[in-house]
């Protein structure tokens, strides 16, 4: 099996840009793709950024087992990391990387303390207020409270392997796939 490598950090730090950045240069990394609660936003798909599902439908996936690790992220809706095609992409010798927030990271630990966890965090609290307000996908109530939430989270940093400050893209980028690739 492949080592799963866990990528966490706060709300628009650039998490996904990294990953999805690294899934283009290193067609042999797959990336899981979390179900959650929430609504799609625009230009989201079903199947490809998030699996869009029901309360009811979440809780069923939580009760049978189904997911590997699931949190209320920032208090509103609840996302999770589906179990059974990341243990099937490790078990088949590919690189499996997680895109989570720190609760989901924190329970991946318990379940599998073997992985290795990569923090992204910003290069200052003011770049990451900065980029939260230009991504402009939530309200100033919803940013306030991702803003409470990255506090928080950056307070966690000690708990991960190794961080990678997301300042120059493709310098965060290539730190990032050489961690992957070390990974394997």
């Amino acid at each position: 099996m492949s080592r799963l490598v866990v990528v966490a950090g706060p709300s628009a730090v650039g998490k996904g840009t990294l990953v999805a950045a690294l899934r283009v240069k290193r067609a042999d990394v797959w990336v899981s793709v979390s179900a959650t609660t929430r609504q799609p936003r625009p230009g989201e798909v079903d199947g490809i950024h998030y699996f869009f599902v029901t309360e009811d439908e979440f809780s069923r996936m939580t009760a049978a087992g189904e997911l590997l690790e699931w949190a209320v992220v920032h208090g509103a809706h609840r996302y999770g990391t589906p179990r059974a095609p990341v243990e099937e992409r490790l078990a088949q010798g590919l690189s499996v990387v997680l895109e989570i927030d720190l609760q989901g990271a924190r329970q991946v630990k318990k379940t599998m303390p073997d992985a290795l966890f990569v923090f992204v965090a910003p290069p200052t609290f003011e770049v990451l207020i900065e980029r939260l307000a230009i991504r402009g996908t939530e309200d100033d109530e919803e940013r306030q409270r991702r803003l409470q939430t990255a506090r928080e989270e950056l307070e966690a940093v000690a708990e991960f392997d190794v961080t990678v400050v997301n300042d120059r893209l493709d310098d965060a980028v290539a730190e990032l796939e050489a961690i992957v690739a070390s990974a394997r």
